[in-house]
C-alpha cells in the first residue's frame, strides 16, 4: 500500500476512483436489484451457518491429543473431557504417528454414539479438513483434526447456551459503490505467503498474485490465499481501521472469485466487500484463526460487510 494520507479513512470515497478502475457499482452493476436480492440471500445463508447445530456458536470444547491414549467422556479424569451431559466414559482416542483410532472403553461404547452416522465400532478415522470422521452422541459432534503437526479434538453441542442466544448478525447497510473492480497481477512464480494465527503459529499458504485498486492518488494493494489448490475461490485476510471500533478486531475475510483471466495471467477480479465477513474467533475463543498479513493491514475504514458479533 502506497503513502496512505490521513484522510483516507473510508472507501465511501471510491467515488474518486481512476477512469480505468472505478467500482463496479458505478462502473457495470446492471442489475443493482438482483445484487441486492444475491447480498440478502448471501447474509441469510451466512446467518443460518453461524447458527448451525454444527455452527461455530456450538463450539464447547477444544483439546489437544497426546501420543498414545486418551480418554475421552465427562469424567473428571478423562484427557479429553465432555460436558456433564455426556457419559463419564465414552471411548479412547489414540494418536501414533499420522493414524488416529477410536478405541471401545470397558464395557463398550455407549448407546447411540456414531461415526460418520454408524453405530461406532473400534477403527481409524479420518482428520482430514475436507472429511473428518464425525462422532456423535446426543447434543454432541467430534471430530480429530491435524493443525500445525498436531491433533486436536473439537467438540460442538448443538445446546449450547451460545447458540441457543443467538439473535442475529450485525451488518453496515449494502452498498453497491464498494464493490470494486481490481486488477490483478499475477506472480511468476507464485508465492508463499507466512500467515500469522491467533495461537501464534504460522501457516504457510500459497498466494498466487495481488489485486490492487486506487483511491484518489494512492494505490491499495491486497494479497489473497489459496485455501483449496481444486478450487475457484480467493481468500483475502484483511484488517482495516474499523477493526478499533465497530468490526472485529482480528481482522475480516473476503471470499472471491479468481480472476476473469485465471490466477497466473494479468485480468481483473471482483472485491465485493459488502460481503466481508467475521472469521470463526469472532464467535468462539476455541477456534484457530489466521490474521492478516502486514500487506493487507489497511489505515482506511471499509464501512462495509458483517460488523462485531454481539452475544
Amino acid at each position: 500500500m502506497v503513502g496512505m494520507t490521513p484522510w483516507l479513512r473510508s472507501l465511501t470515497l471510491l467515488s474518486a476512483l481512476s477512469a480505468s478502475l472505478l467500482p463496479l457499482g458505478a462502473q457495470s452493476l446492471a442489475d443493482p436489484a438482483g445484487w441486492q436480492r444475491d447480498l440478502e440471500a448471501w447474509r441469510a445463508a451466512r446467518e443460518k451457518l453461524i447458527s448451525a447445530p454444527d455452527g461455530w456458536l456450538s463450539l464447547s470444547a477444544m483439546a489437544w491429543l497426546k501420543p498414545g491414549f486418551n480418554s475421552l467422556g465427562s469424567d473428571p479424569a478423562s484427557l479429553l473431557r465432555l460436558p456433564a451431559t455426556a457419559p463419564a466414559r465414552v471411548g479412547l482416542i489414540t494418536a501414533s504417528g499420522r493414524t488416529v483410532q477410536l478405541l471401545s472403553p470397558a464395557g463398550g461404547f455407549p448407546a447411540g454414539l456414531t461415526v460418520d452416522g454408524q453405530p461406532a465400532r473400534e477403527m481409524a478415522i479420518s482428520t482430514a479438513d475436507a472429511a473428518p470422521s464425525v462422532i456423535a452422541l446426543g447434543s454432541l459432534n467430534m471430530v480429530v483434526m491435524e493443525r500445525a503437526g498436531r491433533f486436536v479434538l473439537r467438540v460442538k453441542d448443538s445446546a449450547s447456551p451460545a447458540r441457543t442466544a443467538f439473535h442475529g448478525l450485525n451488518w453496515f447497510p449494502a452498498n453497491p459503490k464498494l464493490v470494486v473492480l481490481a486488477r490483478w497481477t499475477p506472480y511468476t512464480p507464485a508465492k508463499t505467503a507466512e500467515i500469522p494465527t491467533a495461537l501464534g503459529q504460522s501457516l504457510h499458504m500459497p498466494t498466487p498474485g495481488i489485486a490492487e485498486f486506487q483511491v484518489g492518488d494512492d494505490v491499495v494493494q491486497l494479497e489473497p490465499v489459496v485455501e483449496d489448490p481444486k478450487g475457484h475461490t480467493l481468500l483475502f485476510i484483511l484488517r482495516d481501521a474499523t477493526s478499533t471500533t465497530t468490526t472485529y478486531p482480528g481482522g475480516r475475510f473476503l471470499h472471491t472469485q479468481t480472476p476473469d483471466h485465471g490466477l497466473d495471467q494479468p485480468g481483473t477480479v471482483v472485491l465485493d466487500f459488502n460481503r466481508l465477513e467475521n472469521p470463526p474467533c469472532a464467535y468462539t475463543d476455541l477456534a484457530t484463526c489466521p490474521l492478516p498479513q502486514e500487506m493487507n493491514r489497511l489505515s482506511l475504514a471499509i464501512e462495509a460487510g458483517e460488523k462485531r458479533y454481539t452475544p
